[in-house]
């Protein structure tokens, strides 16, 4: 997922990736996309938390075998 920081030349809402040691802003124009960005970023924290849940129980599994 993409990180979201304020840029500091114009102060708008930015996406910011880094590249060869140099942040790279790119300025996110619209306030629902910013919402989504968002929503997106916990839905994909979740499934994460999830993802790791399950690779345990199933670390766990292959040992009892």
């Amino acid at each position: 997922m993409s990180t979201v920081a304020i840029c500091p030349t114009c102060g708008s809402k930015s996406r910011i990736k880094e590249k060869d040691g140099e942040t790279i802003y790119s300025a996110v124009q619209d306030d629902e996309a910013f919402k989504k960005i968002g929503q997106l970023k916990k839905a994909m924290e979740k499934f994460k938390t999830k993802a790791e849940a399950l690779e345990k129980e199933l670390e766990a599994i292959k040992a009892r075998q």
